[in-house]
C-alpha cells in the first residue's frame, strides 16, 4: 500500500512538472534571482561581522569604515528587495497560469465526457475537484515556488560560507543536521495519506451541500430537514477528523523542526564560544557564525512546511488528473462527414444497449420513420422511452445495430452536424446566467431581435418577457433565477421554435405549462411539427392523439405500434394506459 502511495506520487509530479515545463523562463528566472537574493542575504552577515570587529572599545570605533561598510549593507539590501519582487512576480505568474492551464484542462474534458460519467458522479463532487481540489493545489504549488528553491539555495548557500570560515565549527552543523531529514521525513508520510482522505471528504460534503440546496423546496415540502441535517453532520464529522488528523500531523512538522534547529544554535554557540576564548576567531566571526546558524536552520522549518503543503496539494493534484485522464467520449471517425439538412429519415435497425452491462434495456430495437413523420414514444416509467432519445441524439452509442438518418448511420457522421439536425425540448430545464435574449439565440447566436421575437410568440413567452423589468434584455440568474418552472420551459421552447431544424424531439416539452397554454403551445407545435420529423415522449396521452405512429414500449421492447384509433381498437397495453387516464371513474 505504501509502495503504491509512493508511485502515486512520484507519477503525479511528473505531471505537475510537464505543466512547469511550458513555463520554464519564469522557472529559471525565479530560481536566478532566489539565488541573488540568497547570496546578498547572507553576504549582508559577513559585513554585520566586520561592523563589530571595527568598535575595538569605548572611545575606539573606526567611523570611516563602518559608514563605508553600511552604505554597500543599503546598496546590498536594495538589491534583495528588488529581487525578491521580480521572483515573487515570477512565482505568481507560474502558478496561476499553470493551474489556469489546469482548470482549462479539466473543463474541456467535462466537455468530452460521455454522459455515463457525469451520470455516475454527483455535480458537487466533480465542482469541487475543478474549484477546491485545485484551489489547494494552486496554494500549495505557490508556496513550493516560493520557498522551497529559496530554502535549498539558502542551506547550501550557508554552508559554503561557513566553511570560508571556519571548518570546524560548519562540521558541527553538518553533523546535527540529517535529524531535520529524518523528522521532515517521517512526518511527509504520514500527511499525504491524511490529506489525501480529507480531499476526498471535502468532495463529499461539496455535493451534498450542492445537491440539498439545489432540492432545497423538496427537502422543505417533505420535511426532510432532519434527515438532511443527519446526512450533512456526518460528512462533516469526517472532514474534521480527517482534517484534524491531517493538521495535527502537519503541525508537528514545525516545532520538531525548530529542536533540531534549536540543537544547531546550541552546538555553534558553544564551539565558537570555545574557539573565540582560544582566539581562533573574532567576536564578530562569531556573531556571524550564530546569524548564519539561525539562517541555515530557518530554511529546514520552511522546506518541512512546504513539504507539508506539497502533500495536500498532491493529494489534490491526483484528483484533478485522474478527472482530466478519464476516458473521453468515442471521438468521431477519421472519416466523419458532417450532416447537411437532412429530410428526417431515421431508422432503427437491431439495437441493443442497457447501462450495466448485467441488466438488460433495449434488446433487438427495430423502427422505420419517414420524413416528416411523428412519432409518439409512451410506456410506464424506466421502460427505455428516454433512453431511445439518448440514442437518437448519440448522446450514448448502440452496443449492437444501428440508427441511421437519411441512410447514413449516426457513427459515420460528426455529432454537432447530427444534433444541429434536431430540435430538443425536455422536460428538465437548462437555462444559463445571462439575458432571456441569450438564452433563446443559444441555437443561434446571429439570430436577429425580429426572429428572437417572432419564436418568443409563437412560444407563447413574449408576454411574460415583456411585462419582465427590462424585457428580452432581463438579466436572469443561473437555471432561470426567479422564473417559474412553467416560464423557463416556455423560453427553452422559444429557443427551439427560433432554430427549427429538420427533426425534433419533446420530451416532456410541456409538463410545466398550465392547461390553456399547453392548448396554445400544442398549436404552435403542430405548425412546427408539418413536415418535420418528430419524436414526441409523454406521460399525457391527450397530447399524442395526432401522432402518425405511437410506439408503446414496456421493459425497452416496443410490444405495440399503430396510430391512436388502431391502438385503442386492439385492447391492448395502450388501450389500458389511455383508459386509466380518461376512465369516466377516474374524472
Amino acid at each position: 500500500m505504501q509502495r503504491d502511495h509512493r508511485e502515486g506520487q512520484k507519477e503525479t509530479l511528473r505531471k505537475v512538472l510537464r505543466y512547469i515545463k511550458k513555463y520554464w523562463i519564469y522557472l529559471a528566472l525565479s530560481v536566478l534571482m532566489a539565488a541573488l537574493t540568497v547570496t546578498l542575504t547572507l553576504y549582508l552577515p559577513i559585513l554585520t561581522g566586520r561592523v563589530i570587529d571595527l568598535i575595538i572599545g569605548r572611545g575606539r570605533v573606526d567611523f570611516a569604515g563602518v559608514f563605508r561598510i553600511l552604505r554597500v549593507m543599503g546598496a546590498a539590501i536594495a538589491v534583495t528587495a528588488a529581487a525578491q519582487w521580480i521572483m515573487n512576480v515570477c512565482n505568481n505568474k507560474m502558478a496561476y497560469r499553470i493551474v489556469q492551464d489546469v482548470r482549462n484542462e479539466a473543463f474541456r474534458k467535462i466537455e468530452i465526457l460521455p454522459l455515463k460519467y457525469i451520470d455516475e458522479h454527483s455535480y458537487g463532487e466533480i465542482v469541487s475537484r475543478v474549484i477546491a481540489d485545485v484551489d489547494q493545489f494552486s496554494d500549495g504549488l505557490l508556496m513550493g515556488f516560493t520557498q522551497f528553491f529559496t530554502g535549498v539555495i539558502t542551506i547550501i548557500g550557508t554552508l559554503g560560507f561557513m566553511l570560508s570560515v571556519n571548518v570546524w565549527i560548519t562540521c558541527v552543523v553538518v553533523l546535527i543536521t540529517p535529524l531535520s531529514f529524518l523528522v521532515a521525513s517521517f512526518i511527509a508520510k504520514k500527511t499525504y495519506l491524511m490529506f489525501q482522505a480529507q480531499s476526498r471528504a471535502r468532495g463529499e460534503q461539496t455535493a451534498l451541500i450542492e445537491e440539498m440546496i439545489g432540492g432545497q423546496k423538496v427537502v422543505q415540502a417533505f420535511s426532510h430537514e432532519a434527515e438532511a441535517l443527519e446526512a450533512f453532520d456526518g460528512i462533516n464529522e469526517k472532514l474534521a477528523k480527517c482534517s484534524l488528523r491531517a493538521i495535527f500531523y502537519s503541525s508537528i512538522t514545525n516545532p520538531a523542526t525548530r529542536f533540531v534547529n534549536n540543537l544547531v544554535y546550541a552546538g555553534v554557540a558553544v564551539t565558537g564560544a570555545v574557539y573565540a576564548i582560544r582566539g581562533g576567531i573574532s567576536v564578530g566571526q562569531l556573531s556571524c557564525f550564530l546569524t548564519y546558524a539561525n539562517q541555515y536552520t530557518k530554511p529546514f522549518n520552511e522546506i518541512s512546511g512546504v513539504v507539508t503543503e506539497l502533500q495536500n496539494a498532491i493529494a489534490c493534484a491526483a484528483r484533478i488528473f485522474a478527472l482530466i485522464e478519464e476516458e473521453p467520449q468515442i471521438p468521431d471517425r477519421e472519416d466523419a462527414v458532417s450532416l447537411g439538412s437532412v429530410d428526417g429519415r431515421v431508422g432503427l435497425e437491431h439495437v441493443y444497449f442497457s447501462y450495466v452491462p448485467d441488466r438488460k434495456l433495449i434488446t433487438d430495437f427495430n423502427l422505420s420513420v419517414k420524413a416528416g413523420q411523428r412519432v409518439a414514444i409512451v410506456g410506464p416509467t424506466g421502460c427505455g422511452k428516454t433512453t431511445v432519445i439518448n440514442l437518437l441524439m448519440r448522446f450514448y452509442d448502440v452496443q449492437s445495430g444501428k440508427i441511421c438518418v437519411d441512410g447514413a448511420d449516426i457513427r459515420s457522421v460528426t455529432r454537432s452536424s447530427l444534433r444541429a439536425n434536431y430540435g430538443m425540448v425536455l422536460q428538465e430545464t437548462w437555462l444559463k446566467a445571462g439575458t432571456i435574449r441569450d438564452n433563446i439565440a443559444m441555437g443561434k447566436p446571429d439570430a436577429s431581435d425580429e426572429e428572437i421575437i417572432a419564436a418568443a410568440k409563437l412560444s407563447h413567452a413574449h408576454s411574460f418577457i415583456k411585462r419582465m423589468p427590462n424585457g428580452y434584455d432581463t438579466v436572469i440568474g443561473e437555471d432561470g433565477g426567479n422564473l417559474s418552472q412553467g416560464q423557463k420551459q416556455l423560453l427553452c421552447i422559444a429557443r427551439v421554435m427560433l432554430c427549427l431544424p429538420p427533426m425534433l424531439i419533446l420530451d416532456e416539452a410541456t409538463s410545466s405549462i398550465d392547461t390553456r397554454t399547453e392548448i396554445r403551445i400544442q398549436k404552435a407545435f403542430a405548425a412546427m411539427m408539418q413536415g418535420r420529423t418528430s419524436f414526441i415522449v409523454a406521460h399525457r396521452l391527450s397530447t399524442i392523439r395526432e401522432a402518425d405512429v405511437i410506439l408503446v414500449m414496456k421493459d425497452g421492447n416496443v410490444i405495440e405500434q399503430g396510430d391512436h384509433e388502431t391502438l385503442l381498437s386492439q385492447g391492448g397495453f395502450y388501450a389500458s394506459l389511455y383508459n386509466s387516464q380518461f376512465a369516466p371513474s377516474s374524472l
